[in-house]
């Protein structure tokens, strides 16, 4: 096996403390993001606020640049474009928030007809989604969220115990609430896209913090007379390369994706990008320290290993 840093002896326990108040901030900023979007205060996508789709079929191809520069000229620059493998196809999405005063979806197609007077097209389909729809389809997304937390709970209990459950919810949920307060930060819109890649994230951050209480597990069946920090510490040294050398790989994909992927998934693979890393620094700084709060731990973790 390839190992990046080889044998290591760091104290991450020791930094404990520094590593949950900085996750103590990142966990509030998503707090505040959950609050402003419930406050309609976020920068949220049709899905959640509402607005228009409207699909177009060109007769010949139509550039995503010249569509865009083409609705900021008419004052509507918070279009979403998305095109379709065939070239021709264009889907035109506006938030309930624009400025256009009268139909969304007539004046979206008056939009095209002037400025692509010599390309017709011909309207495929129309959807409008309302506020009803989109408070739905919010609740949707918490209860996924929701669901995917208690499954977390329940699979790390069977395989490990209760208390890793917990520390693993607690890690994950982190994860997605500091990914969430980052895009409401940079202003990136939330939508189901964004959902989809929180929950992405929720998985790859259980399957490294598994990797990492296996190895603690084994740890405390050897080092039963040591105290649980060093054998904590020990168990997250061993897998500090793999865990290193895994989420690199993955990051280097997503980082491809972030530049060369279009601007349709471009928020997605943000989203992604920073969950791999938080997912990393939780399944280390957050997910294993979080053993150390249960009182009595060590006695009860020598008692499940034995």
């Amino acid at each position: 096996m390839f190992e990046l840093l080889g044998k290591t002896n760091i104290d991450f326990i020791g930094k404990r403390n520094y590593a949950f108040i900085f996750s103590g901030i990142l966990a509030i900023l998503g707090v505040t993001t959950i609050v402003q979007i419930e406050r309609g205060q976020a920068n949220t996508g049709i899905d959640f606020a509402g607005g228009t789709a409207v699909q177009l079929q060109f007769q010949q191809s139509v550039h995503l640049d010249d569509a865009r520069a083409l609705l900021e000229r008419e004052g509507v620059p918070d279009a979403e474009l998305q095109q379709f493998t065939e070239g021709n196809k264009l889907l035109v999405r506006v938030k309930k928030q624009t400025t256009i005063q009268e139909k969304t979806a007539d004046r979206l197609v008056e939009v095209f007809r002037k400025g692509f007077a010599s390309n017709p097209f011909v309207v495929d389909s129309t959807t409008e989604i309302g506020p009803t729809v989109g408070a739905k389809l919010q609740q949707d997304a918490v209860k996924a969220i929701a669901i995917a937390m208690l499954g977390i709970i329940l699979y790390i209990a069977l395989r490990f115990e209760f208390r890793f459950g917990v520390a693993a919810a607690v890690a994950t949920f982190h994860d997605v609430l500091a990914v969430l307060g980052v895009m409401w930060l940079l202003d990136k819109e939330i939508n189901l896209l964004i959902v989809t890649a929180l929950l992405t994230l929720a998985g790859y951050s259980l399957t490294d913090t598994v990797v990492v209480f296996d190895r603690i597990r084994e740890s405390l069946r050897t080092r039963r007379r040591d105290a649980l920090e060093h054998v904590i510490n020990q168990g997250i040294n061993q897998v500090l390369s793999r865990t290193i050398v895994v989420s690199l790989t993955v990051f280097l994909v997503l980082l491809a994706l972030f530049f060369f992927g279009g601007e349709v998934i471009h928020d997605f693979s943000l989203a992604l990008l920073l969950g791999v890393v938080i997912g990393t620094y939780s399944s280390i700084f957050v997910a294993s320290p979080l053993l150390l709060l249960w009182p009595g731990a060590k006695g009860k973790l020598l008692k499940q290993t034995a």
